[in-house]
């Protein structure tokens, strides 16, 4: 029998820029080289210059991409004057965005608008478009949005690839988690629109469970390498827990298990096992182009 083929996956942490404490252990897990990958959320209240720079030198040598984590869901603000619908001056809390794209109660114009000038508030920080794009809560693949998302990337970000959140797994596997099978289902009609526009997209997804009640993350990093694709993507959401992080987002305790397991002799040993490596960000544009 022969050996299993390597694949080669990113491991992407969501929300630099959303607390002093995520930064922290997201950069750190950087240079230990157990992530290839970050995004960053430009409407962030820990997206400064000296946040940047702390991040621009911990990935100077290349390997590890940056992106852009396109934010449109509540409590945070949107960079555009006009931008709607709010609630409090605030974007609409994720199940309100959902229902309201579901309903196409958006207007595509509008919110391009918004995601062309936080991809333009990027290049203002880090002086480029970002390596890929991707979805804070996963908005990028609602009804409406994913319209208005892909255009203002292809337009501002021609080069960059973009996340798609469908597993590549049997059905049955698939309706045992509602919340993935969601996914799967916006997924296939976002790739579809990538595939039309041009965009690249990874070609397989995993990361998603649920965060309501403590999980030992070493416990289900398994199953999420389980049938990935070469050149698929695993999100998660490593951090130190602070103030600031407490009062905007419910996942806390968990970045610490998070954090924990990534930075643990355990995780290496788990990659060398299914024969896994963290994607090259310079071999990127070989394996983020998938079609329907």
């Amino acid at each position: 029998m022969s050996a299993p083929a390597e694949r080669r996956i990113w491991l992407c942490a969501d929300d630099y820029g959303l607390s002093p404490g995520v930064n922290r252990a997201i950069r750190e897990l950087i240079a230990q080289r157990r992530l290839n990958a970050t995004s960053v959320m430009v409407v962030g209240p820990a997206i400064g210059r000296d946040e940047v720079e702390a991040l621009r030198q911990v990935t100077a040598d290349g390997a590890c991409a940056i992106g852009l984590h396109t934010t449109l869901t509540a409590p945070f603000n949107p960079l555009t004057l006009h931008f709607s619908p709010l609630r409090g001056g605030a974007f609409l809390p994720l199940g309100a965005m959902l229902r309201a794209s579901l309903l196409r109660r958006l207007d595509p114009d509008i919110v391009a608008g918004e995601i062309t000038a936080q991809l333009a508030a990027f290049a203002e920080l880090f002086g480029r478009p970002p390596d890929y794009v991707d979805g804070h809560q996963h908005v990028q693949i609602f009804p409406q949005v994913r319209d208005a998302f892909v255009r203002a990337v292809k337009a501002a970000a021609p080069r960059a690839w973009v996340r798609q959140c469908g597993r590549a797994l049997p059905l049955a596997e698939r309706l045992a988690n509602p919340k993935a099978l969601l996914l799967d289902t916006l997924s296939a009609r976002f790739r579809s629109l990538c595939a039309r526009t041009g965009l690249g997209c990874n070609p397989g997804f995993a990361g998603a469970y649920d965060f309501s009640h403590p999980v030992d993350f070493g416990t289900v990093m398994p199953s999420f390498l389980q049938g990935l694709p070469d050149g698929g993507l695993v999100m998660c959401h490593p951090g130190h827990v602070d103030e600031v992080l407490v009062s905007l987002d419910p996942l806390t305790d968990q970045r610490e298990r998070e954090y924990a397991f990534l930075a643990s002799d355990a995780f290496p040993q788990l990659l060398q096992a299914n024969v896994i490596t963290l994607q090259a960000p310079a071999a990127s544009a070989t394996l983020s182009h998938t079609k329907n």
